[in-house]
């Protein structure tokens, strides 16, 4: 099995909200490296909002704030698969762009030779581009790579009908079809990236991040999030 793992940088910051919690990304590190020991491989999108928002300043211009949001993205990558290594797994790091000798140029050929190893690989840089998410970098990646589903590692515990904080009535969804999530425009990733699952049929499950386990758990345990089909 091979899964495309999204994570948010603002949760990699714990309660800080900005830069790194060490325990947080070990947690996640330990819970990789139980289901890469398991045969499944790891591709892994980081978010920068951790450093960065795409509209942090209108003082400026958007293509230049997504270019930082992109580097910022690529010093996620780096933070993380080191911390990776220290639980014992083998990492590469992948840009669209060249970062000199920080990573190594995407290619699906590449990505592929590092998984037959065991690795796992950081996508990092999104896609490369301005106006394009981290989101639709993760969705671009997991159809690259033929992911069997996209894991969306959030800081809430599924897909519901509304803003669970400001409606107490909203309903969380156990399963929801793609086309019902567009149509409602229920933002579990941005259009582009939705569009992206619903034309090349990549299922996405969204969990919490951080209750135990959390990410053993929807592969192989009790799934406490929304699975979003796309058939």
């Amino acid at each position: 099995m091979r899964i495309l793992l999204k994570l948010s940088g603002e949760a990699l910051a714990g309660e800080k909200k900005t830069g790194f919690d060490e325990e947080t990304v070990k947690k996640v590190a330990l819970q990789v490296k139980e289901i890469v020991d398991r045969g499944t491989e790891v591709g892994i999108v980081i978010g920068g909002g951790n450093f960065w928002r795409g509209r942090s300043s209108e003082n400026i211009d958007r293509t230049k704030a997504d270019q930082i949001g992109m580097l910022a993205t690529v010093m996620n990558c780096i933070y993380v698969s080191e911390i990776f290594r220290s639980v014992g797994l083998e990492t590469n790091i992948l840009t669209p762009f060249e970062v000199g000798s920080f990573t190594k140029l995407f290619s699906k050929d590449r990505a592929n030779k590092y998984f037959s190893r065991g690795n796992v690989v950081f996508f990092a840089g999104g896609t490369g581009h301005p106006y394009f998410s981290t989101d639709t970098g993760a969705l671009l990646r997991a159809v690259e790579i033929d992911a069997d589903v996209v894991l969306l590692a959030k800081a809430i515990d599924g897909v519901y009908s509304d803003d669970p904080k400001t409606n107490p009535d909203a309903k969380k969804y156990d399963e929801i079809n793609i086309k019902d999530v567009i149509a409602q425009n229920l933002k579990v990733v941005d259009m582009t990236a939705s569009i992206l699952a619903m034309e090349n049929k990549i299922p996405m499950w969204v969990f919490p991040l951080f209750e135990d386990n959390s990410i053993v758990n929807t592969l192989y345990g009790t799934f406490n999030g929304t699975k979003v089909t796309v058939d």
